[in-house]
């Protein structure tokens, strides 16, 4: 074990397995994403920037907001809208996407004490797949990632997180789930999960007021936080 590693605590010995959201838990995607959203509907009509598009729509599924969407630029989507969202999220995840500053140091502590670990998204695997094998933290995942495409319900229903804590056979009230949205926090809280809200980006009320149990604005304080 690294001394790095050894300057954190040992996790608490009632905590069975960590659940990760994705997308600003463990890589820097939102503001990728809400940039693409943004200028896409400018294209529509609708005065926006990337700081309103996270606002609305982190941690939501696009695909299943697009009636809201429609309803905000007061006339129909291009029938191509969704697809070529797609398109240029992708090439900008591609291309810019970086792993959130400290989660490296985190799984290596979770694995140096042996603790279960998986990640339970309300994006689908292929968008994962993506962005985790761009910031190489794929191969710590991919045995044990779940996505909105895997279940029949995304967050703020708890599916997918129910779907990662059967997977790794544990007890959901001695987990702890890192969330960075209240959609996601709901989802964690629904599924009998402790969550710890992550507010680098996200208003720390906000994730409180969904049922954050604990609120932290860096990853590298999330060992202390499951040490006790």
């Amino acid at each position: 074990m690294s001394q790095e590693q050894t300057r954190f605590p040992t996790p608490r010995p009632d905590l069975q397995a960590v659940v990760f959201d994705c997308d600003g838990v463990l890589v820097d995607s939102e503001r990728i994403t809400n940039g693409v959203i943004a200028q896409m509907l400018r294209e529509q009509g609708l005065q926006i920037d990337t700081e309103g598009s996270m606002a609305l729509f982190m941690g939501k599924t696009v695909k299943e907001l697009l009636p809201a969407i429609e309803q905000m630029t007061g006339k129909p989507l291009p029938g191509d809208w969704y697809d070529e969202f797609l398109r240029r999220r992708d090439k900008g995840l591609r291309t810019q996407v970086e792993p959130i500053a400290g989660i490296a140091e985190v799984i290596a502590h979770l694995q140096a004490h042996g603790m279960p670990f998986a990640v339970a998204s309300g994006a689908d695997c292929p968008k994962m797949h993506l962005t985790l094998g761009r910031c190489e933290l794929l191969s710590h995942f991919e045995p044990v990632m779940f996505g909105r495409d895997m279940v029949e319900h995304g967050k703020p229903a708890p599916d997918v997180y129910n779907m990662a804590i059967a997977h790794l056979g544990v007890n959901a009230a001695q987990v702890v789930v890192i969330e960075d949205t209240p959609t996601g926090t709901t989802a964690g809280v629904a599924a009998g999960a402790v969550v710890y809200g992550y507010a680098a980006m996200s208003d720390p009320d906000a994730l409180r007021a969904a049922g954050a149990s604990r609120i932290f604005t860096d990853m590298r304080q999330l060992p202390a936080l499951l040490g006790g």
